[in-house]
């Protein structure tokens, strides 16, 4: 049963239904790109719990169809933040390229495009969109204070690109158990999220250029500048993916130490 909210909202963000939200999206998009969106909410609206991942509870093995769908649950968390964030940037940015926000409209209508995927998938194995909470801790990394480059860096670069670590992950995770409803869904976010990662690469050195900016340092000083905000991604990173993506080795090489250093605040939390 799905619950739709009658309020008529005036974008995606500010309606709570998962459904309405991909409906409103390509709409949502056109506004914003004509600067007829100005503003966005605090937290974007939902109809179902939300609490911080820390709080969610167990998951069962991908061997049981409950957890399948939790995890394409989980994956529709993923992806209906990263297509509000898209919206987010569009709304907040209007002196950004034109190019630029042109091709981010097509990255948001493909996150809505793996949202709806997700969401088909968790109703084929019997279970509904809230059936477990979610978190809005993706959307949390970013505020107003942002440069473009922080955004591109926080969002495309390092959330979306942590995603082809993750994915590559699961893909060898589920590789033991067949899943019709989950590999073919996991198998075009994959494929799909590379270019929504090399979105992000391109016009990070782009803007970097245009700015006369070294974007190999830049990288390096911005990802920690920003490290306070982030989530830790422990996934060993997939250097062929993140190649694809337009990462440069020396980027990859920072990542890893990177991720040594928030391993090292884990250790010291505990």
């Amino acid at each position: 049963m799905r619950y739709f909210c009658y309020l008529n909202p005036m974008d995606s963000l500010r309606t709570a239904d998962v459904w309405q939200k991909i409906s409103l999206i390509e709409d949502s998009c056109q506004k914003a790109y004509l600067h007829h969106i100005r503003n966005v909410p605090r937290l974007p609206e939902r109809n179902v719990p939300v609490l911080h991942v820390k709080l969610h509870p167990p998951k069962k093995g991908f061997s049981y169809q409950e957890g399948q769908a939790r995890l394409l649950h989980d994956l529709a968390n993923i992806e209906l933040q990263a297509m509000e964030l898209g919206l987010r940037t569009l709304i907040e940015f209007p002196e950004a390229p034109k190019l630029f926000r042109e091709e981010l409209i097509e990255v948001i209508l493909s996150e809505a495009k793996h949202l709806k995927l997700c969401l088909q998938g968790i109703e084929q194995l019997g279970y509904q969109w809230g059936h477990w909470p979610v978190h809005v801790g993706l959307w949390e990394t970013t505020s107003e204070d942002d440069s473009l480059l922080d955004r591109i860096v926080i969002v495309h670069r390092y959330l979306e690109g942590s995603g082809l670590d993750a994915g590559d992950t699961l893909i060898h995770k589920l590789h033991g158990t067949h899943s019709p409803v989950v590999d073919p869904v996991l198998k075009v976010i994959v494929e799909e999220e590379v270019g929504h990662v090399l979105f992000g690469s391109r016009w990070y050195k782009k803007i970097c250029a245009e700015q006369e900016i070294d974007p190999e340092e830049d990288f390096k000083e911005r990802l920690l500048k920003v490290s306070h905000k982030i989530p830790k991604r422990l996934e060993k990173l997939n250097y062929q993916l993140r190649k694809a993506a337009g990462f440069e080795d020396s980027e990859i090489e920072f990542l890893e130490k990177f991720q040594e250093l928030k391993k090292q605040m884990i250790i010291k939390e505990q």
